[in-house]
This record gives structure tokens, sequence and C-alpha cells, in this order.
């Protein structure tokens, strides 16, 4: 009999556990009649009979062999099913680990009952406190967690438990580099995300703790990412994003220098004097839960979750702002295949994902040319020149959110090491964009940004008309311009009879500005509601696109992808100005229309993956989870999709960036 039949139908997974471990527990069930149904049994090593194996029975087995092949502990140290007493009330832990020298103090409790998190920590914690063991495990078989017990109402975070031969001081001494980080990181080993964390953290300290949340996460990320970056550099320096047995008060010493480097490597994210402003107890818990995670990975797709979380949370999404998928921006990208000698800019950047991943996809393309690998943290190694001078000079971004602006900065400056082009202005209220420049602090920060983007203007005196090769846009759907001072200064304000309406769509003055972005030949991705393309009082605006551009390919996203934020179907439009060289005028040509049949995420928004024949999560070569869509290959991984579908049209119909 296979575990996963004994797990169908339960809330309980085996992805922490080995193949290995997994089969010879498979290899040693016996199978009874019992009354007719045949039930898997198992011998116990600690109980030493016969058990009827359940799904938490099947986590339970696994872990013991775990505690005994791993970590050494004997089985004359264990007991299951351990009484705790609460008073009148007496309770039963799952496993508990005695301790080596006091034979009847309990060392290490397990937690195997409650398949979700927060309820299984707050039965541990009941455990640990009411038999003072220090240490405690929770598991479900997917997700684990190890926690030290400091005091009845602080648990901190740590990497793993101390081996049977070895004290909890020599876990909380190890001095971590790099590759420790690679090897041990939270986020593989114990299926978290980062998102998890951050609500964990909120739920624990956070929320009580008087601070504005974004700003502190938001300063602890990115003095996390600079450590790492730090560390990526020079493989013999140690990480300085832990507490490696250190006092509150020195590890608030630690981080806030470690914070003040961050600042000044990466300037005009934080103002000079920003400090960190948790207390030295709030911010030790922090840091324990997110020191064994590493951010770098080559999509950044693990900062950016939550940083989407964050943002929305303190904006409340009022303005719409949903983050794109980072699998949508990877079809986009592989659609429109941007090359190192062109330029890019993203008109309503949120946190950057489209210049992020073009940047990503050009890079591996010049690695490719000079026949180097890309290694896996190769968002943080040293890279040759072209790949620096490609992300200061050709890649472009602007958003009128600050906090999102602050974000996509912190994003690109890692990947300009240290220089971007992330600008915050107003992208439909171009005529106003000179008045920033009486501001001191805006010019501070986005002066050499903006220097570089008044090149790209056709008139040097007009900040309307660009020459942007490539544009990747997903503006805000939510919300009406009103203002007749804006509206008068674009065509799609004014109806069929040319009457100008008293308000517009936001994201229907963005396709005009948009396209003014672009030189002759420049090509756009854009994502917008699905009525833009169906709805006959929309004609007009279908008709001003089809009047200045090749309209090459409409892609239907799934009615989940923007969930849980919005439920608002959307496609994603594909043009190419019309041009004499790069895209000759045609009356009549084909284009390419697909729709994604894969929803990506559940109806409540969470995220499905790619599951083997084995019912294993498939993972890419980061040890991350794979969305199940159809948008693309992932890696070689997953089957070819709608955007190898679109480049072997391009081809076919010789598109000039094919």
């Amino acid at each position: 009999m296979k575990l996963s039949e004994v797990l169908k139908g339960s809330e309980y997974s085996l992805v922490q556990f080995s193949q290995e471990k997994i089969t010879a527990l498979e290899n040693s069930i016996v199978e009874k009649d019992v009354k007719g149904k045949i039930t898997p049994y198992i011998n116990c090593i600690v109980r030493k009979k016969e058990i009827k194996l359940t799904p938490e029975e099947c986590v339970r087995q696994l872990y013991l062999m775990t505690l005994t092949e791993d970590y050494h502990y004997p089985v004359s140290r264990m007991e299951l099913e351990y009484f705790v007493s609460f008073g009148r009330e007496k309770k039963r832990a799952d496993i508990v680990i005695l301790d080596r020298d006091q034979k009847n103090a309990p060392y290490i409790i397990v937690e195997l009952k409650s398949p979700k998190l927060k309820d299984g920590k707050e039965q541990l914690k009941s455990y640990c406190n009411g038999t003072g063991a220090p240490i405690g495990v929770w598991t479900n078989g997917e997700s684990i967690s190890y926690y030290h017990r400091k005091d009845p109402n602080f648990f901190e975070d740590i990497p793993t438990i101390p081996k049977a031969s070895e004290k909890l001081s020599d876990i909380l001494k190890e001095r971590w580099f790099i590759d420790d980080l690679v090897k041990k990181d939270k986020l593989v080993n114990e299926r978290k995300s980062l998102k998890d964390l951050i609500l964990e953290m909120e739920d624990e300290v956070l929320a009580n703790a008087g601070v504005d949340v974004f700003e502190e996460v938001f300063k602890l990320i990115f003095t996390k990412l600079y450590d790492e970056m730090e560390s990526g550099r020079k493989k013999d320096r140690h990480l300085e994003f832990r507490n490696y047995g250190d006092t509150e008060t020195e590890l608030k010493e630690k981080l806030q220098n470690l914070f003040n480097e961050a600042k000044e490597k990466w300037a005009g994210v934080f103002s000079e004097d920003a400090k960190i402003m948790l207390t030295p107890s709030h911010l030790s818990v922090c840091v324990s839960s997110l020191q064994d995670v590493k951010l770098f990975n080559s999509n950044l797709d693990v900062v950016d979750e939550a940083f989407e979380y964050l943002i929305n949370k303190s904006s409340k999404g009022e303005k719409g702002q949903y983050f794109t998928p980072r699998y949508v921006i990877d079809m986009c990208v592989r659609m429109l295949n941007p090359s190192e000698n062109e330029t890019m800019i993203d008109t309503a950047a949120g946190s950057c994902g489209f210049p992020v991943h073009t940047i990503f996809y050009v890079w591996q393309k010049i690695l490719e040319s000079k026949g180097l690998k890309k290694s896996h943290l190769f968002t943080l190694e040293q890279k040759p020149q072209e790949c620096t001078d490609y992300v200061q000079n050709k890649v472009f971004a602007i958003d009128f959110d600050e906090k999102a602006v602050r974000v996509a900065r912190t994003l690109n400056l890692i990947a300009g090491d240290g220089q971007t082009n992330v600008i915050h202005l107003n992208t439909l209220d171009y005529e106003r964009w000179d008045e920033n420049l009486k501001d001191e602090n805006w010019q501070e920060t986005y002066f050499n940004g903006w220097t570089k983007l008044k090149k790209m203007r056709v008139d040097k005196n007009s900040n309307r008309d660009f020459k942007f090769d490539i544009l990747m846009a997903n503006p805000p759907f939510a919300g009406d311009i009103k203002e007749s001072r804006i509206l008068s200064k674009y065509e799609l304000s004014k109806n069929a009879a040319g009457k100008m309406a008293s308000k517009v769509g936001r994201d229907i003055l963005f396709i005009e500005r948009n396209l003014d972005f672009l030189k002759p030949g420049g090509r756009m991705a854009i994502v917008l509601p699905q009525g833009r393309f169906n709805n006959s009082s929309d004609k007009y605006i279908r008709d001003y696109i089809a009047e200045r551009c090749r309209i090459l390919a409409v892609v239907g996203l799934h009615g989940n992808v923007f969930k849980p934020h919005t439920g608002t179907k959307t496609s994603v439009l594909f043009v190419q100005k019309w041009d004499d060289v790069l895209c000759p005028k045609k009356e009549d040509y084909p284009i390419f229309f697909a729709t994604m049949q894969e929803p990506s995420k559940d109806n409540s928004g969470e995220k499905i993956f790619v599951k083997k024949e084995n019912n294993e999560y498939l993972l890419d070569s980061h040890g991350h989870l794979i969305v199940k869509h159809d948008l693309f290959n992932h890696d070689g991984l997953t089957k070819d999709g709608i955007a190898e579908a679109f480049a072997e049209f391009a081809k076919k119909e010789r598109l000039s960036f094919f």
C-alpha cells in the first residue's frame, strides 16, 4: 500500500521527507482485514507494537525515522502520547525526547496534530510551557518549524534542532556563510513563504509594537538583501543578519550599523537619518524569523510576494494596485523578446516586475553569448559590465505611488548595483513633471534617472513623446480621471462624436499615453480589463489602437490570476507601432489569440503548484515550487505554453523582433 492512499483527503503531506524514508515505511506496512476492510498497520519502533496507520501516524513514523537516523536520538529517550498536565486536564504530546541527564524531563516536544501552523504552534507552546521543554518542533509533513523557548512568552525560531551529540548552544553559535544559507534556506526546507513569516511576526510582535509595519519590515528586508549580497561577493564573510547569541541590545546595534551601510550603498530609498524603530526585544524576534531565509534568487519572487502583501495592506489597494504575478510577466517578456541594445520602460511599475524580469531575460542572453552559466545566486554575483550597463542605461520605470517606487528602486538598485532609473512621477499628468525639479528631495533621489529619461524624448521641450523600443505595463484599472486639465490632453477622452467626456477610465488614458512612449516600430504588452476587447461602447478605443499599431496578440488570462485582490477578467494586448522598416502597414494580417486554460490560483487566490505523478511537488533549480500554468515552459520542466506558440507564430510572420 502507498502512503499517498493513506493520506488521501487529509491535510497532511509528506513533502518534508525523503523518498527513501517513504519507501522504507511503505515496505514495512502490514495489511489486515478489519471487518472486511483492508487496513494498514505498522510496527512502531518506540511503542514496540503494531499500530493502525492513519495520516497523522504516517507523519509521526517518518519523523521518528528522521530523529533516529538523521539526528541519532536513541529510542530509549523517546516517549509517544506523553501526558502533559494542565491543572485537572491532561493532554498528550505526539513525540517527546527526554533530557539526556534528567531522565524524566522533556527536552524536545514534537507536535503533529494541527495541519495549520498557527493552531499547531499554540498547542506546542502550551506543551513546552507545561513541561519546561526548551525546544519545540511543529510539522504537518509539508511545512516544519523549530523553536527555542526562551521564556513563556517568547519562542525564537531556530534553524534546526541539535543532534543527540550536540547542545542547543552549538546551533546558536554557528557562524553562517552564504553557502550555508543556500543549503539551509528555510523557504525551501520548511516550505514556507516570506509572506507566511511576516504574518507570523505580525501575530507575535509587530501588531503591538506601535510601529509602521511596512516601514520596519522594509528596513529589515533591505538590510538582509545587502547582507546577502556582501557575503555572496566575499564568500568568506560571515552573514551579519543573524543572532549568534548576541544580547538584544548588541543585536540591535549590529543591525542598525548594517542598515546604515545598506543605505549608503543603495541611496535614495530611506532618508539618511532613518533608523530601525523596533525595540531590541521585538527586533530579536523578527531577526530569528528572517535569518534563515535566502531572499536572493533568480526571480526575486520571494521578496515580491511579501512586498505585495505589505503595500496592499498599507494602501488598502484603493488605487487598484495589484501586482502582476511573475508568471504573467515572464510570458510577456518572452513574447516581446527584448535584446540588450533596446530600451524598455514600465509606466505603471508597481514593484517593478516587468523591468526586473526584462533585466533577467537580457542578462541570460548576455551570459549565454559569453559562454557563461547562470549560477544559483546570479542576482547577487558580480556580472559582466554589459549586464550593469544595460540596467543603468536601457531600463526605466515610473510610478505615482511613492511606497511602490521605493520597493521598485530597491530591487533595481540590486540589479544595477547602486544605480537605477526608477522615478516617482504621475505618468498621465506629464505636463506637471517639471514641477518636481523644485523639490530638493525629489531632485536628490531621482535626478540621475530623470536626466537619462529626458534624453529619450522626441522633442527636448516636451514630456509627451518618447522613443522607447519596448513598453510593458499593468496600469491600475480602478478609478476614473475627472480633471479636465488632464483629460483635455488625450484623444481617447473624446467620444465618437468628438465630445469630451467628464470622466475616463484610467486604463484607457494609459493606452494612449503608453503609445506616446514608443518609437515607430516599438512594441508593447499591456494588461487590460477584458471588457475593453468586447464592449461595443469601447469600439472607438480598439479603432484608435488598430490605426496606430499592428495588433500582434491577445492572451486571455484566467479569472483567478489577480485574486484575492480582484476577480476582474483580464487579457494582455501585444502591439507593434506601424513603421516603414520594422512593421510596414498592412490592411489585413493574422493575429495570435490564446486563452489561459490552467487557473494558476484557486478561487480564494492561493497559488496552485505543479505535482509529479507520485503526487510530490515539482521543484525548480532553486528548490522552489512551480506555479501550475500554461503560459510558457518553465526551465524545460513543464510543457511548452502560449509564449512558445507565439514565438513560432512570430517567426512564421517574420516579425522584426524574432
